[in-house]
């Protein structure tokens, strides 16, 4: 017996969803006499049912059945105390605008706080659903005000944002996140839609006033923390040291957050910002890795910066520091930067091939090898002894299968037998590359099979990739003036060829390198106008317009770029960035 009841109740339930999917799709294709029809049946079985008291009113109003849907929630309040109901009522009147009786009925549902303030996420829901927002915002003031433990902050923000009143909106949002700060990275996120990489950006003003005045009356690291976040997405990273200095000293724990900041400022091309966070870390940390780390950072930058007369200075604080770090696993990296700076800065090959390779001997596990090894790869090739180098790349694929590190081997290796002139083979490395877990490496791997296919082609014999390869290796060798001029014989002889478009590239990068700026523009200008078909135009394009935008301070030039990346090359890989560029260079907010 009891089988069979629970059988027919299941067969009921079926049937009852069946009937409500019907009565949803007649609603939804507008075929509203059926959905009526199917929505009372519904009902009828249901009475306390609000979804399907809410269908049903719908249903009559889509039909200009006023009075029906009015009586309908009439006699449901007879039933039942539920606030969300008078506001249906109200809303049923504004849609005959009778406006007085519409207040009416929204004044009673808010005046139910009076006695029920947690009433009000149910009733300011209501008010949202039917876009009336003043009446939303009515309710969940006052019932903060009524119940003091309340928090609407986030609803309130909300719609303060819908509404475009911003400082209402930050306003919110901070007195939401301050007695809950598991939300704060949710808030930063909802900010990012308003603020601009712009510091002078009204909204970014308003926040950042905003903030202050919290620093100033509830002191709490929370809102330095979120200050430091404004002033990075101002790239204002100076600024946001120094908040981040001050949670550091209150706090007196870990360092990564600093760590991170320095790293950001050095990839955002802040380089001075960067070294004097790393300094900070270096003088602060009491971990001998981060120390280390510091202390090779702050090298790399200064290198980078540096002059031949300051290569002596930099050459002392490598040694002084392997000699007070010692030449272990933890001194890896400023082991293979010292090596990299030996060969590619001070011109001593030897010394540096001797160095590493007594660096190979120290106990260290596969990758940090593996690291060492590529370093000497590069300089062999910086030598031009491929097929040494080759060696070492090849036993790095072999250590480490499928690893980034051995794929990034593999397109060395490739790199390197095009530097030879064996182009066949490079190509067939290639290939296998371009399925590569790397993106980075995919991506360079295309564009060097790319190369060496469309103009292996055209040219038999190959005279002008191998000039163009030569010129590749001694930009490797950072012979920039003798790359400079092999890569003119190219455009000299070779005009009506396929690699000058590269060839251009190639060089007005160089250009770039040495701070030339008006010759890389030339170059640029040159693909733009005589190979606007050509896989390299948005290329120039980008180039172009970060000349102008970052070297040349003419912003408006570099936004008619931009704009013609995201309109005209949108299936570019620099379409992301371009539109980013473009509307900050337009002031609106980064997202």
């Amino acid at each position: 017996m009891r089988l069979l009841f629970t059988l027919c109740f299941l067969f009921s339930l079926n049937v009852f969803a069946q009937e409500d999917i019907v009565a949803r799709e007649y609603f939804k294709n507008g075929e509203f006499e059926k959905a009526l029809i199917s929505y009372q049946k519904l009902y009828a079985k249901n009475i306390k049912n609000r979804n399907y008291l809410n269908q049903l009113v719908k249903t009559h109003q889509q039909l200009e059945q006023y009075k029906a849907a009015e009586n309908l929630l009439l006699k449901y309040l007879d039933l039942l105390n539920y606030p969300p109901a008078l506001i249906e009522l109200g809303y049923n009147y504004k849609l005959q605008n009778d406006t007085i009786n519409a207040n009416i009925n929204y004044q009673k549902a808010v005046s139910e706080l009076d006695l029920k303030p947690n009433y009000a996420g149910m009733i300011g829901r209501a008010f949202e659903s039917h876009s009336l927002l003043d009446q939303a915002i009515e309710t969940y003031n006052k019932a903060m005000l009524v119940k003091p433990e309340l928090n609407f902050n986030m609803q309130l923000a909300r719609i303060y944002g819908e509404q475009g009143n911003i400082e209402k909106m930050f306003n919110s949002y901070i007195n939401f996140s301050e007695i809950n700060d598991t939300y704060i990275n949710t808030i930063k996120r909802e900010f990012s839609s308003f603020i601009s990489e712009n510091k002078e950006h009204e909204n970014n003003t308003i926040l950042r006033k905003i903030i202050l005045k919290k620093i100033q009356t509830s002191p709490d690291l929370k809102w330095n923390d979120m200050l430091s976040w404004l002033f990075i997405q101002q790239k204002d990273y100076k600024k946001a040291f120094t908040q981040e200095k001050a949670i550091y000293k209150r706090q007196m724990e870990s360092l990564d957050r600093i760590e991170e900041l320095a790293n950001i400022a050095y990839t955002q091309k802040q380089p001075e910002v960067a070294k004097e966070i790393f300094r900070f870390i270096v003088d602060n940390s009491q971990d001998i890795d981060i120390k280390i780390n510091g202390h090779y950072n702050l090298l790399k930058i200064e290198t980078e910066q540096s002059s031949t007369k300051d290569y002596k200075t930099i050459n002392e604080s490598y040694l002084n520091l392997l000699e007070t770090f010692g030449k272990t696993g933890r001194t890896i990296d400023l082991q293979i930067a010292y090596g990299h700076f030996l060969a590619f800065y001070l011109n001593q090959t030897s010394n540096a091939i001797t160095f590493l390779k007594d660096s190979l001997e120290i106990e260290l596990g596969s990758y940090q090898l593996a690291r060492i090894k590529l370093e000497l790869g590069d300089i062999l090739v910086l030598e031009e002894k491929f097929n040494e180098a080759l060696i070492y790349y090849t036993q790095i694929q072999r250590a480490l299968k499928n690893s980034t590190i051995s794929q990034e081997a593999r397109f060395k290796v490739a790199k390197t037998s095009y530097y030879k002139g064996d182009f066949k083979w490079a190509e067939s490395q290639l290939k296998i590359l371009q399925s590569s877990t790397s993106q980075l490496t995919a991506n360079d791997a295309l564009d060097l099979k790319l190369l060496i296919g469309d103009n292996k082609a055209e040219d038999s014999l190959q005279t002008a990739l191998k000039i163009y390869a030569k010129a590749d290796l001694l930009a490797f060798q950072n012979k920039k003036n003798e790359s400079i001029n092999l890569l003119n014989t190219i455009l000299k002889e070779h005009k009506t060829e396929a690699i000058v478009a590269q060839t251009l590239l190639k060089q007005a990068q160089l250009f770039e390198e040495k701070a030339e700026f008006e010759k890389a523009k030339e170059n640029y200008e040159r693909i733009i106008s005589n190979f606007k078909e050509g896989i390299l135009i948005d290329d120039a394009i980008y180039a172009l317009a970060e000349i102008y935008a970052n070297k040349l301070e003419q912003p408006e030039k570099a936004k008619a770029l931009y704009e013609s990346i995201i309109f005209e090359h949108a299936d570019s890989i620099y379409f992301v960035d371009s539109r980013k560029k473009y509307r900050a260079l337009r002031g609106d907010a980064i997202n």
